[in-house]
């Protein structure tokens, strides 16, 4: 499995704890985000992953901002692209079950280091469930 991770200023330790956990489940980790806390622009980080998810280089992202907010609006301009915003446990297991999203976006600011590995975690152990739900995900893209 491969993974493309990005973060702002407000993700950087949680980035650090989860790129650990990855390697040590021996996935691949491309690395977009910035290593410092000095203020930077998440859209720069953003669209690597969301490239890596649309062009299939990557099997999922994960986005770490302070609210998710930004990264999750960002990330969604691309047509293959369905980045869920998770605060808990449960939301992030229902946007893989319900919404197949292929990106998390974790707020930072509203989560503590533990819960966002948690969701990660959970975001990568949980599969699509299809069936009623598939036919909704088709209706997701409007780009052209």
């Amino acid at each position: 499995m491969r993974i493309a991770i990005g973060n702002d200023h407000a993700g950087t330790a949680y980035k650090f704890a989860i790129v650990e956990y990855l390697k040590s489940e021996g996935i691949e980790v491309n690395n977009y985000g910035t290593n410092e806390e000095s203020s930077v622009d998440y859209p720069d980080f953003v669209h690597p992953v969301a490239k890596d998810v649309d062009t299939q280089n990557v099997d999922f992202g994960i986005l770490i901002c302070g609210s998710g907010n930004g990264v999750a609006m960002t990330a969604n301009k691309y047509k293959t692209v369905r980045a869920g915003l998770c605060w808990t446990k449960e939301i992030t297991e229902l946007t893989r079950l319900h919404n197949n999203a292929n990106i998390i976006c974790i707020p930072a600011r509203f989560t503590s280091s533990p819960q966002a590995l948690e969701m990660v975690k959970t975001f990568l152990n949980t599969e699509f469930e299809g069936g009623r739900h598939q036919n909704r995900v088709n209706k997701i893209p409007m780009c052209v």
